[in-house]
């Protein structure tokens, strides 16, 4: 019961998260191109990155951190499945440069950014 909290905290607030992104958002030009989206997603892998490093080399958090942060907070602020959805609205309208440029670009830099996030949680804590 503990681990359905942890995670269901955690993802309530990622997705409070991930909607206040969407907001701000709004006031962004709309260039036909799901910034906000693309955005939770980069910065998502990046604090993902920098979790596993900080659990790896600094905390002794275990199950209960992987839990809320990992599977909850990170699980609700990306969005994959608002990904997908906008990757085929983008085919389904044609506009196939934005398609593949949001497609590979989301994908390429989030896993990018999981390496730069670690990358940085290893300077910042492997002693």
């Amino acid at each position: 019961m503990k681990s359905v909290l942890l995670v269901g905290l955690g993802g309530g607030l990622g997705v409070i998260a991930r909607h206040l992104v969407s907001r701000i958002a709004l006031s962004w030009p709309n260039l036909g191109f799901p910034i906000a989206t693309f955005g939770v997603n980069v910065l998502g892998g990046f604090a993902m990155g920098l979790l596993i490093g900080w659990m790896t080399f600094q905390v002794d958090g275990g199950r209960d951190l992987r839990l809320f942060f990992g599977v909850g907070l990170l699980g609700g602020f990306t969005t994959f499945s608002a990904f997908s959805l906008e990757v085929l609205q983008m085919i389904q309208r044609k506009a196939w440069v934005n398609a593949i440029s949001y497609g590979i670009g989301s994908v390429v830099l989030s896993v990018f950014a999981v390496f730069l996030g670690l990358f940085i949680a290893k300077k910042l804590f492997a002693g």
